[in-house]
C-alpha cells in the first residue's frame, strides 16, 4: 500500500492549483455517473452469463453488493452536480475518489477472478474481456484525474497480468500481454491529455486573472476619476454627471431639485498662515461635517479647491433652501481645532432651485452666480437665486459676451487722477483708471466690468489695452510725472501675462515712468510667483505700490517680503481720521512704518481740507482724492499741469 501511496502522490496535482482542482471536479461530476452506469451494466451482464454455473453468492449476492455501492456513489455524485464547491472540499472529494476508485477496482477484480474456475473457455474469455474493456472505460472516464485513472489501472492491471500469466494457458497469457500494452499506451495518452487539460485550465485561469485585474484597475481608475481623494466624496466630474441625471429624473417626474454651491471665504489665508497640510485637514473636516448633517437624499461633492456643492431633492422651496443655508452655516460656527492651531473659516453659499426648461449647466450657473453675489455683498452668508438675480445674470452674461468680442484697444479708454505731493507743492503722478465704452452697452462701470474680466479671464486683455494707452500718454507728460497702472491677481499670477507686459514695456521709449499698483489679494494667491513677477517689472525701472493697504490679510508680511516702493493707504482710514482716534493712531503707525522702511505712502480718498490738515500733521505727504482733482481725460492733463504751475508761480510772486 505504501508503494501505491507513493505512486499516487507522484501523480497527484500540486496543492497550489485551486482552479485545476475545481475543473477536475466539474469534469468528474459529468463523467463519473457514466462510468458507474457502464460498470453496473457490464457487471450485471457478466453475472447473468454465470447464472446456474457459479454459486448464487457469486452471481447474485456479491455482484449485488458491488452494484449497490456503485449506485450509491452515482447518487452521491449526481446530488453534488451544479452545487457550488469550495477548493478544500473539491480536493477532499478528489482524494476520496482516488481511494474509492482503487477499492472498487480491487473489489470488482477479486469478484471477477472468483468466477474464473466456473464455466467453459467462452465464459473465461468473457471474464477477461469484461475486466479489460471495463478497466479501459473507467480509465477514460477518470482521465482528468490522472492519479485516480492510474490507481484504477494499476489495481486491475497488476492482478490481471499475474493471474493470467500464472494460469499457464497461452491464450490467456497473450490476453494479459495485450492488456498490459493497451493500458500502457492508454496511460501515456491519458497523461498527455491530463497535461493538456491542466495547461488549458491554467491558461483559462491566467486569462480570468488578467480580466479580473483589468476589471479591478478599471473600477479603481473609475473610482479615482470620480472620487475626490482628499475628502472621499464625489468630485466635480461626478457632480456634473449626477446633476444631469438627477435633473432629468426630476423633470420627468414633474419635481424640482436645488443646487447649493459652497465657497469657503479667504481660505488661501489658511494655507498661507498654517500651511497646506492644515488646509487639507480643514477641507476634509468640512466635508465630514456637512456629510453628517445633510439629508440622506442630498449629494455632497467637492468641485475643486475650497469649493463644494450639494444636490438636493424635494422639498426645494424657499423655506427648504433657507434650512439648507442654516445647516451649512452651522458647520462653520464651530472652530476647527487642529495640531497647528485653531482655525476659523466662513463660507459663502449660493442656492438655486430648478425651473422648467433648465439644463444642468444653467442650474449650476444660477447657483454659481448666487455664490458670487454672496461673496460680493454678504460674505459668510447665503444668497437664494431669485428673479432679480436672473435679470442681472442675463445682463452679466451679455456683458461677458460683449467683453469677449470687444475691440478693447478701441473701446477701452483711460482717466487720470492726480497724486499731489504737499511737501513739494505739485502733482508728481497720476493713477490710470480704466473705463469701457461699448457701442451697444454704452458706458460700463469699472465696478461691473473689472471683476467680470477677472472672473472670465479677460483681464489681461484689459490690462494690455490700458497699458498701451498709458505708455502713449506718458510720452507727452513732463519727465517728473509718473503714471500708476493697476495689475490684477491674474496678471501677477500668470507668467505669460507678465511676459507680455514686460515685452510691451520694453518696446516703450519711457518704460521707467510707469509704476504698477497691486493689491494684497493679488499676491496672496502665490507669494513666490508674485515676487518673481514684480522683480521682472523692477528690471524695467518701474516702481511697485501696494494698493488698499490695511484691508487684506497679513499686510506686514507682504510689506516685508515684496519689493515695494510705495504703500497706498485705503480711503476707509482717511474717512474717519478726524473723528476716530483709533483710525488716527493707525494712520500715524502706517506713516511711521513707511518712513522706517524707506518707502513713501499715498493717502486715497482725500475730500476735505480737514482731512488734509490732519494727515499733513501726522506726517503724510502724497495725497489723492477729489480735493486735488477728479479723474480726467488724458487730453486735459497737460492743461491741468499748466494751471498748477501758473498758480504756483503766482503764489510765489505774491509771497515775494
Amino acid at each position: 500500500m505504501s508503494v501505491l501511496r507513493r505512486i499516487i502522490a507522484s501523480f497527484s496535482e500540486p496543492p497550489d492549483a485551486p482552479e485545476l482542482a475545481l475543473e477536475q471536479w466539474r469534469a468528474l461530476s459529468r463523467q463519473v455517473p457514466l462510468m458507474y452506469a457502464m460498470l453496473v451494466s457490464n457487471t450485471v451482464i457478466l453475472a447473468w452469463t454465470h447464472l446456474g454455473v457459479a454459486p448464487a453468492s457469486l452471481t447474485l449476492y456479491i455482484p449485488g453488493v458491488l452494484v449497490a455501492l456503485s449506485l450509491l456513489r452515482t447518487l452521491l455524485w449526481w446530488r453534488l452536480r451544479g452545487r457550488p464547491l469550495t477548493i478544500s472540499k473539491a480536493r477532499s472529494n478528489l482524494r476520496a475518489m482516488i481511494w474509492v476508485g482503487a477499492a472498487l477496482a480491487l473489489g470488482f477484480t477479486t469478484w471477477s477472478f472468483s468466477l474464473f474456475p466456473y464455466g467453459d473457455a467462452y465464459l473465461r474469455s468473457h471474464i477477461a474481456f469484461y475486466m479489460g474493456i471495463t478497466t479501459i472505460g473507467c480509465m477514460f472516464c477518470l482521465m482528468h484525474v490522472r492519479a485516480a485513472a492510474l490507481a484504477v489501472g494499476m489495481c486491475v492491471l497488476v492482478p490481471f497480468t499475474v493471474f493470467f500469466v500464472m494460469s499457464g494457458q497461452m491464450t490467456l497469457i497473450a490476453i494479459a500481454i495485450n492488456m498490459v500494452l493497451v493500458v500502457s499506451v492508454l496511460l501515456i495518452i491519458l497523461l498527455g491529455n491530463n497535461r493538456d487539460f491542466a495547461a488549458l485550465v491554467q491558461s483559462r485561469t491566467a486569462i480570468a486573472t488578467r480580466q479580473n485585474e483589468t476589471q479591478r484597475l478599471s473600477e479603481e481608475n473609475n473610482r479615482l476619476a470620480n472620487i475626490d481623494i482628499l475628502t472621499g466624496i464625489p468630485n466635480r466630474r461626478s457632480f456634473e454627471r449626477m446633476l444631469g441625471e438627477h435633473l432629468a429624473v426630476a423633470q420627468a417626474r414633474g419635481q424640482t431639485i436645488a443646487v447649493a454651491r459652497i465657497d469657503l471665504d479667504h481660505f488661501r489665508a489658511v494655507n498661507e498662515v498654517y500651511g497646506q497640510i492644515t488646509g487639507d485637514l480643514v477641507l476634509a473636516e468640512v466635508a465630514r461635517r456637512i456629510n453628517a448633517i445633510k439629508r440622506p437624499t442630498t449629494v455632497l461633492t467637492r468641485l475643486d479647491g475650497d469649493n463644494f456643492a450639494l444636490i438636493m431633492h424635494e422639498p426645494c422651496d424657499e423655506a427648504a433652501q433657507l434650512r439648507c443655508a442654516e445647516a451649512v452655516a452651522s458647520v462653520f460656527r464651530q472652530s476647527f481645532d487642529l495640531p497647528l492651531g485653531v482655525v476659523r473659516v466662513t463660507a459663502s453659499v449660493g442656492i438655486a432651485a430648478s425651473t422648467p426648461g433648465d439644463t444642468a449647466e444653467t442650474l449650476f450657473d444660477h447657483a454659481d452666480y448666487a455664490t458670487w453675489v454672496a461673496k460680493r455683498d454678504q460674505r459668510g452668508s447665503a444668497v437664494l437665486f431669485n428673479a432679480t438675480h436672473q435679470q442681472d445674470l442675463r445682463r452679466t452674461r451679455y456683458m461677458e459676451h460683449m467683453l469677449h468680442t470687444a475691440d478693447l484697444d478701441d473701446e477701452i479708454y483711460i482717466l487720470l487722477q492726480p497724486q499731489f505731493d504737499v511737501a513739494v507743492g505739485e502733482t508728481t503722478g497720476f493713477e490710470v483708471l480704466a473705463r469701457w465704452r461699448n457701442p451697444v452697452l454704452g458706458e460700463v462701470s469699472p465696478v461691473d466690468f473689472i471683476p467680470m474680466a477677472e472672473r472670465t479671464g479677460q483681464i489681461n486683455r484689459v490690462t494690455m489695452a490700458v497699458l498701451r494707452k498709458a505708455i502713449a500718454v506718458a510720452a507727452e507728460l513732463p519727465r517728473s510725472v509718473r503714471l500708476s497702472v493697476n495689475l490684477s491677481a491674474n496678471d501677477i499670477g500668470s507668467t505669460s501675462a507678465i511676459e507680455q507686459i514686460v515685452a510691451l514695456m520694453g518696446r516703450s521709449a519711457t518704460p521707467s515712468r510707469i509704476d504698477f499698483e497691486i493689491t494684497e489679494t493679488a499676491v496672496m494667491r502665490d507669494l513666490k510667483q508674485a515676487n518673481q513677477s514684480l522683480l521682472a517689472l523692477l528690471g524695467l525701472g518701474a516702481r511697485i505700490a501696494l494698493d488698499d493697504f490695511g484691508t487684506g490679510h497679513s499686510s506686514l508680511t507682504h510689506v516685508q517680503k515684496l519689493p515695494l516702493h510705495r504703500i497706498k493707504i485705503d480711503r476707509s482710514f482717511v474717512a474717519e481720521v478726524n473723528d476716530d482716534p483709533a483710525s488716527r493712531a493707525i494712520v500715524k503707525t502706517m506713516i511711521d512704518l513707511c518712513r522706517n522702511l524707506g518707502i513713501s505712502c499715498v493717502f486715497e480718498g482725500i475730500e476735505t481740507e480737514d482731512q488734509l490738515h490732519t494727515l499733513v500733521a501726522l506726517g503724510g505727504s502724497v495725497m489723492q482724492g477729489y480735493l486735488f482733482g477728479r479723474p480726467m481725460q488724458a487730453a486735459l492733463v497737460t492743461e491741468y499741469l499748466k494751471r498748477e504751475r501758473g498758480l504756483r508761480h503766482v503764489e510765489g510772486r505774491v509771497a515775494s
